[in-house]
Protein backbone atom coordinates (compact mmCIF):
# COMPACT_ATOMS: atom_id res chain seq x y z
CA UNK A 1 0.00 0.00 0.00
CA UNK A 2 3.05 2.28 1.06
CA UNK A 3 4.43 1.75 -2.62
CA UNK A 4 1.22 3.50 -4.09
CA UNK A 5 2.07 6.52 -2.83
CA UNK A 6 4.45 8.63 -4.86
CA UNK A 7 5.59 10.95 -2.06
CA UNK A 8 6.55 8.02 0.03
CA UNK A 9 9.60 6.42 -0.01
CA UNK A 10 10.18 2.89 1.55
CA UNK A 11 13.72 2.10 2.36
CA UNK A 12 12.92 -0.88 4.60
CA UNK A 13 11.30 -3.39 6.39
CA UNK A 14 12.57 -6.06 9.35
CA UNK A 15 10.62 -8.72 10.67
CA UNK A 16 11.65 -8.45 13.98
CA UNK A 17 12.13 -5.87 16.78
CA UNK A 18 15.98 -6.34 16.36
CA UNK A 19 15.81 -6.32 12.89
CA UNK A 20 13.94 -2.88 13.12
CA UNK A 21 16.53 -1.38 15.59
CA UNK A 22 19.69 -1.93 13.02
CA UNK A 23 17.32 -0.91 9.71
CA UNK A 24 15.84 2.68 11.56
CA UNK A 25 19.56 3.57 12.82
CA UNK A 26 21.44 2.59 9.59
CA UNK A 27 18.39 4.14 7.30
CA UNK A 28 17.28 7.47 9.31
CA UNK A 29 13.81 7.20 8.06
CA UNK A 30 11.43 9.92 8.80
CA UNK A 31 8.47 7.61 10.00
CA UNK A 32 8.40 4.36 11.02
CA UNK A 33 5.59 1.89 10.61
CA UNK A 34 6.04 -0.30 13.89
CA UNK A 35 3.69 -3.03 14.97
CA UNK A 36 3.30 -3.63 18.92
CA UNK A 37 3.69 -7.01 18.42
CA UNK A 38 6.78 -8.54 17.11
CA UNK A 39 8.98 -11.42 17.85
CA UNK A 40 12.06 -11.05 20.76
CA UNK A 41 11.40 -7.36 20.92
CA UNK A 42 8.47 -5.61 20.27
CA UNK A 43 7.29 -2.22 19.21
CA UNK A 44 8.32 -0.72 22.74
CA UNK A 45 11.40 -2.24 23.03
CA UNK A 46 12.30 -0.67 19.55
CA UNK A 47 11.61 2.51 21.01
CA UNK A 48 13.33 2.01 24.19
CA UNK A 49 16.47 0.52 21.90
CA UNK A 50 17.11 2.89 19.83
CA UNK A 51 19.27 5.83 20.32
CA UNK A 52 17.16 9.53 21.08
CA UNK A 53 18.98 11.29 18.19
CA UNK A 54 17.98 8.58 15.90
CA UNK A 55 14.38 7.64 16.82
CA UNK A 56 12.31 8.97 13.73
CA UNK A 57 8.91 10.02 13.76
CA UNK A 58 6.48 7.01 14.64
CA UNK A 59 3.08 5.73 13.99
CA UNK A 60 2.01 1.91 15.77
CA UNK A 61 0.15 -0.80 14.19
CA UNK A 62 -1.78 -2.71 16.47
CA UNK A 63 -5.04 -5.38 15.59
CA UNK A 64 -6.81 -5.06 18.93
CA UNK A 65 -4.91 -3.40 21.81
CA UNK A 66 -7.53 -0.40 23.29
CA UNK A 67 -4.55 0.54 26.03
CA UNK A 68 -1.88 1.22 23.05
CA UNK A 69 -4.74 3.54 21.67
CA UNK A 70 -4.84 5.59 25.14
CA UNK A 71 -1.10 5.37 25.63
CA UNK A 72 -0.03 6.76 22.60
CA UNK A 73 -2.79 9.24 21.24
CA UNK A 74 -0.97 11.91 22.29
CA UNK A 75 3.10 11.01 21.95
CA UNK A 76 3.03 8.87 18.26
CA UNK A 77 2.16 10.53 15.15
CA UNK A 78 -0.43 8.33 14.56
CA UNK A 79 -1.61 4.44 15.56
CA UNK A 80 -3.51 2.07 12.85
CA UNK A 81 -5.52 -0.95 13.32
CA UNK A 82 -5.97 -4.06 11.18
CA UNK A 83 -6.51 -4.24 8.74
CA UNK A 84 -5.32 -1.59 7.45
CA UNK A 85 -7.66 0.99 5.64
CA UNK A 86 -6.25 3.16 2.73
CA UNK A 87 -7.75 6.33 3.98
CA UNK A 88 -6.10 6.04 7.99
CA UNK A 89 -2.95 5.68 6.03
CA UNK A 90 -3.41 8.75 4.26
CA UNK A 91 -4.36 10.37 7.61
CA UNK A 92 -1.20 9.37 9.62
CA UNK A 93 1.20 10.24 6.70
CA UNK A 94 -0.41 13.59 6.18
CA UNK A 95 0.13 14.18 10.44
CA UNK A 96 3.74 12.81 9.82
CA UNK A 97 4.47 15.51 7.03
CA UNK A 98 2.84 18.39 9.12
CA UNK A 99 5.32 17.31 12.21
CA UNK A 100 8.28 17.21 10.03
CA UNK A 101 7.55 20.47 9.13
CA UNK A 102 7.38 21.63 12.52
CA UNK A 103 10.72 21.49 14.69
CA UNK A 104 9.35 23.05 17.65
CA UNK A 105 6.85 19.88 18.00
CA UNK A 106 10.22 17.46 17.12
CA UNK A 107 12.14 18.83 19.70
CA UNK A 108 10.91 16.83 22.40
CA UNK A 109 9.25 14.13 20.47
CA UNK A 110 11.85 11.33 21.57
CA UNK A 111 11.53 11.59 25.15
CA UNK A 112 7.69 12.07 24.98
CA UNK A 113 7.67 8.57 23.43
CA UNK A 114 9.86 7.15 25.09
CA UNK A 115 8.10 7.84 28.41
CA UNK A 116 4.81 7.22 26.22
CA UNK A 117 6.25 3.63 25.95
CA UNK A 118 7.79 3.14 29.60
CA UNK A 119 4.12 3.90 31.19
CA UNK A 120 2.60 1.90 28.89
CA UNK A 121 4.82 -1.32 29.41
CA UNK A 122 4.81 -1.01 32.72
CA UNK A 123 0.14 -0.74 32.88
CA UNK A 124 -0.16 -3.37 29.99
CA UNK A 125 -1.63 -6.92 31.50
CA UNK A 126 1.58 -8.91 29.92
CA UNK A 127 2.78 -12.09 30.28
CA UNK A 128 6.14 -11.79 32.25
CA UNK A 129 8.99 -11.31 31.04
CA UNK A 130 10.99 -14.34 29.06
CA UNK A 131 13.56 -12.33 27.37
CA UNK A 132 15.25 -8.95 28.48
CA UNK A 133 16.47 -7.01 24.98
CA UNK A 134 19.96 -4.99 26.12
CA UNK A 135 21.24 -2.02 23.60
CA UNK A 136 25.18 -3.04 23.70
CA UNK A 137 26.94 -0.54 21.43
CA UNK A 138 25.97 -1.67 17.60
CA UNK A 139 24.22 -4.93 18.90
CA UNK A 140 21.19 -6.10 20.89
CA UNK A 141 22.01 -9.18 23.04
CA UNK A 142 19.16 -10.94 24.53
CA UNK A 143 19.26 -11.92 27.72
CA UNK A 144 17.15 -14.99 29.07
CA UNK A 145 15.31 -14.11 32.48
CA UNK A 146 16.00 -17.12 33.77
CA UNK A 147 20.30 -16.24 33.39
CA UNK A 148 19.52 -13.44 35.44
CA UNK A 149 21.57 -12.86 38.94
CA UNK A 150 20.70 -9.47 40.21
CA UNK A 151 19.77 -6.09 39.01
CA UNK A 152 20.94 -3.35 40.56
CA UNK A 153 20.12 0.07 39.98
CA UNK A 154 22.55 3.05 40.28
CA UNK A 155 20.97 6.61 39.44
CA UNK A 156 19.11 6.28 35.67
CA UNK A 157 21.04 2.88 34.63
CA UNK A 158 20.57 -0.35 35.67
CA UNK A 159 23.06 -3.15 36.08
CA UNK A 160 22.29 -6.49 35.22
CA UNK A 161 24.53 -9.45 36.37
CA UNK A 162 23.88 -12.60 35.14
CA UNK A 163 24.77 -16.53 36.74
CA UNK A 164 28.12 -16.68 35.15
CA UNK A 165 29.15 -12.98 35.71
CA UNK A 166 28.63 -11.43 32.75
CA UNK A 167 27.37 -7.89 33.12
CA UNK A 168 25.47 -5.62 31.37
CA UNK A 169 24.01 -1.90 31.81
CA UNK A 170 20.82 -0.02 30.07
CA UNK A 171 18.94 2.37 31.00
CA UNK A 172 15.78 1.63 32.14
CA UNK A 173 13.43 2.03 35.58
CA UNK A 174 13.47 -0.55 38.38
CA UNK A 175 10.23 -0.67 39.11
CA UNK A 176 9.04 -1.28 35.46
CA UNK A 177 11.44 -4.03 35.03
CA UNK A 178 10.06 -5.15 38.48
CA UNK A 179 6.69 -5.16 37.46
CA UNK A 180 7.70 -7.07 34.32
CA UNK A 181 9.18 -10.30 36.09
CA UNK A 182 7.80 -13.38 37.71
CA UNK A 183 7.41 -11.77 41.67
CA UNK A 184 7.66 -15.85 42.71
CA UNK A 185 11.09 -15.70 41.12
CA UNK A 186 12.44 -12.26 41.99
CA UNK A 187 12.60 -10.44 45.12
CA UNK A 188 13.99 -6.54 46.09
CA UNK A 189 16.74 -6.40 48.33
CA UNK A 190 16.51 -2.86 48.78
CA UNK A 191 15.15 -0.17 46.79
CA UNK A 192 17.84 -0.42 44.19
CA UNK A 193 18.71 -4.46 44.55
CA UNK A 194 16.05 -7.22 42.58
CA UNK A 195 17.52 -10.55 42.67
CA UNK A 196 16.57 -13.69 41.30
CA UNK A 197 15.26 -15.91 43.76
CA UNK A 198 16.99 -19.70 42.98
CA UNK A 199 20.04 -17.47 42.40
CA UNK A 200 20.37 -16.92 46.31
CA UNK A 201 23.07 -19.49 48.23
CA UNK A 202 23.72 -17.82 51.76
CA UNK A 203 21.69 -15.23 53.60
CA UNK A 204 24.39 -13.87 56.62
CA UNK A 205 22.90 -11.87 59.35
CA UNK A 206 24.35 -8.52 60.49
CA UNK A 207 24.13 -6.14 63.10
CA UNK A 208 20.73 -4.59 63.28
CA UNK A 209 18.79 -6.89 62.51
CA UNK A 210 19.58 -6.91 58.11
CA UNK A 211 21.57 -9.30 56.21
CA UNK A 212 24.03 -9.74 53.32
CA UNK A 213 22.96 -12.27 50.90
CA UNK A 214 25.60 -14.10 48.64
CA UNK A 215 24.09 -15.52 45.29
CA UNK A 216 25.67 -18.37 43.56
CA UNK A 217 27.87 -16.75 41.46
CA UNK A 218 29.52 -15.53 44.71
CA UNK A 219 28.05 -12.13 43.72
CA UNK A 220 27.31 -10.18 47.33
CA UNK A 221 24.29 -7.66 48.00
CA UNK A 222 23.07 -6.14 51.12
CA UNK A 223 19.75 -6.04 52.35
CA UNK A 224 17.96 -3.21 53.42
CA UNK A 225 16.07 -3.34 57.01
CA UNK A 226 12.48 -2.71 55.58
CA UNK A 227 13.18 -5.60 53.45
CA UNK A 228 14.63 -7.38 55.78
CA UNK A 229 11.52 -8.13 57.28
CA UNK A 230 10.04 -9.26 54.08
CA UNK A 231 13.05 -11.22 53.10
CA UNK A 232 12.36 -13.35 56.87
CA UNK A 233 8.99 -14.07 55.89
CA UNK A 234 9.38 -15.25 52.61
CA UNK A 235 12.43 -16.93 52.40
CA UNK A 236 13.40 -17.46 56.34
CA UNK A 237 10.51 -19.40 57.55
CA UNK A 238 9.71 -22.99 56.48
Amino acid sequence: MLRTFPEVELIGEAATGAEAVELIERERPDLALLDLQMPEVDGLGVIRLLRKDRLPLVAFVTAYDEYAVRAFELNAVDYLLKPLERGRLIDTLNRAQERLGRADLRESEADRLKAAAAEYEAARLAPYLERIPIRQRDEIVIVPVDRVASVVAEGELLHLTTVDNRRYSFSYRLKDLEARLDPANFIRLARGTLVNVSQINRISPLPGGTYVVTLLNNQQLNVSRLQARILRDQLLKL
